[in-house]
């Protein structure tokens, strides 16, 4: 509780208090709610703590116990007050989790492949035909769109704070996420689950953009859009064609020179 005050500074790219998507706002919404609930039980803990203390100091130590004022506070408050918070925490959670479950609905759907450690994106490009880009995601500002996400190797963690909570990229499954960006921008997102040594630099951008304005540019994003030649040392070897057998004895000759005549 006191670093209740520090939250103010909970803002950035990263912050879940700062969102920028339906998703999101229900769980900023539902932080506030929790932390509303946790600072009532917490408030309840601590008067019960300043009863006691004062209780003892009034010379309650060696007192006959009262069993109803005993039941008051542990049935009445410490399970009744407690379990109708906890409760209601509970049903606004799923509450909450009902408002952006994954359903069939024919939402646009792009493709995140996680590998160590990086990302690839699979979406709509300019054309519609399918793109691949490494690292970086696009998808219409405004819409909902849904991220199935897979694994190479390990599982990983597909998280952009401001658009959504997490959801895991396990190998050999499928999860699908729903998210949304409320506006044009650029959101970052990163991997939310350790994955070996490269964890930390596995970040990845999701660039919302305005479906009714101008379309961004994927070329420099391409995955295999720009092939550089081989260098000669990583050439295949080359069969070198028979050349017509020598005498050794014989001198090489100019098959410019003009032939000698016979005597």
């Amino acid at each position: 509780m006191l670093a209740v005050p520090l939250l103010a500074a909970c803002n950035g790219p990263l912050s879940t208090l700062n969102p920028a998507g339906p998703a999101a706002q229900h769980g900023a919404r539902l932080w506030w709610v929790m932390l509303a609930g946790s600072a009532l039980i917490t408030l309840l803990v601590g008067v019960m703590l300043v009863l006691a203390i004062r209780h003892r100091g009034e010379g309650g130590v060696g007192r006959a116990p009262d069993p109803a004022r005993e039941r008051h506070w542990i049935m009445g408050w410490g399970l009744g007050f407690s379990l109708t918070v906890l409760t209601a925490l509970l049903t606004f959670a799923l509450w909450t989790g009902e408002r952006i479950i994954t359903r069939d609905d024919g939402t646009l759907q792009v493709q995140a492949e996680a590998e160590q450690w990086g990302w690839t994106f699979t979406q709509p490009g300019p054309d519609g035909a399918p793109v691949r880009t490494e690292g970086i995601l696009y998808v219409p500002a405004g819409r909902p769109f849904d991220v199935a996400l897979t694994s190479q190797d390990v599982i990983h963690s597909f998280w952009v704070p401001q658009l959504g909570g997490k959801m895991d990229a396990i190998p050999g499954h499928r999860n699908v996420h729903r998210l949304s960006a409320d506006r044009p921008g650029t959101f970052e997102g990163l991997c939310a689950e350790f994955c070996g040594l490269g964890h930390s630099t596995m970040r990845f951008t999701v660039v919302a953009y305005d479906p009714d304005g101008p379309l961004p540019s994927f070329d420099s994003q391409l995955v295999d859009a720009v092939t550089s030649p081989v260098p000669p040392d990583d050439l295949p070897d080359q069969p070198i064609p028979d050349q017509p057998a020598t005498d050794p004895a014989q001198p090489a000759t100019d098959p410019t020179d003009p032939e000698e005549p016979r005597p």
